[in-house]
């Protein structure tokens, strides 16, 4: 007993350790965020300023575009968010409950895009964009994130532990298929419709190269794009900067606190296979 209680100690003390050196950038941003312009560039480090100072905040909300930022990635985060969910449970839901010609081909293709880099489809992607004509529009970020082939697996690797005879069952009662996806379906599978909107928001909602790529105009800016311009190269101003960082990151954090038990939940329950 004393052996297994030390190992667990043991394990503990390095699960701290290994908590510490990860958030150490995190904590050391939130700090530099307090601090005035002379602590942070003298020459003896500061872990924790020597003079608190809301200076930083100030500068980053009111003396910038920030806010407008924040909305902007509000809005893209949301829309992409809500759309993974719509398409992805109706894709889901078609390849977990109906039988159709070239389903097994289709579902293949879905789980390749999975395993294409990102990278590779960027320069096709903004082509297509410019011919369009819509550079600078929410639509322009948004349009390659609305659709994601990692939920639709999810969604349907979740549908497949439901019998299908629980279908049978209610067209026998007179439910229709809409009426079986919308009030049935869908209301049994809030922890994975759940998973996928928190993991597609803030994957959304920390993208910088494609928003960076679609956008010049600076009212158009994503959060993550308006934080690195929120640093003059001309001079050596970092607190403004880490406060931008801390507030980016205050959405992400809240909602992976307030759901961690509900996300877990989803992503257990959308890896079972019937």
């Amino acid at each position: 007993m004393k052996r297994k209680a030390g190992k667990d100690i043991l394990v503990q003390v390095i699960c701290i350790l290994t908590a510490v050196v990860l958030l150490f950038p995190i904590l050391y941003a939130l700090s530099v965020s307090f601090m005035e312009n002379r602590d942070i560039l003298s020459r003896t480090p500061h872990i924790l300023p020597v003079k608190v100072t809301l200076e930083n905040y100030k500068t980053a909300l009111f003396g910038t575009l920030l806010p407008r930022y924040i909305i902007n990635s509000f809005v893209i985060a949301s829309v992409c968010g809500i759309s993974r969910i719509i398409i992805g449970s109706m894709a889901a839901y078609a390849f977990a409950f109906y039988e159709f010609k070239g389903k097994t081909l289709m579902f293949s293709l879905t789980l390749a895009t999975m395993m294409i880099p990102v990278d590779v489809l960027m320069i096709s992607n903004y082509t297509t964009i410019s011919k369009l004509g819509w550079m600078n529009t929410y639509l322009a970020v948004c349009v390659v994130f609305l659709v994601n082939g990692n939920n639709i697996f999810l969604m349907r690797q979740q549908f497949l532990t439901f019998a299908k005879s629980m279908r049978e069952a209610a067209y026998v009662d007179g439910c229709g298929s809409i009426q079986f996806f919308i009030q049935i379906l869908l209301p049994i599978n809030k922890p994975i419709i759940t998973t996928v909107f928190i993991s597609s928001f803030v994957g959304v909602w920390n993208q910088y190269v494609w928003p960076m790529i679609v956008t010049n105009k600076d009212e158009m800016r994503t959060v993550q794009v308006g934080i690195t311009m929120l640093k003059n190269w001309d001079s050596m101003i970092f607190g403004p900067v880490m406060a931008g960082v801390i507030i980016a990151l205050i959405p992400t954090i809240f909602i992976i606190v307030v759901f961690q038990k509900k996300i877990v939940a989803g992503m257990m329950t959308g890896a079972v296979k019937e």
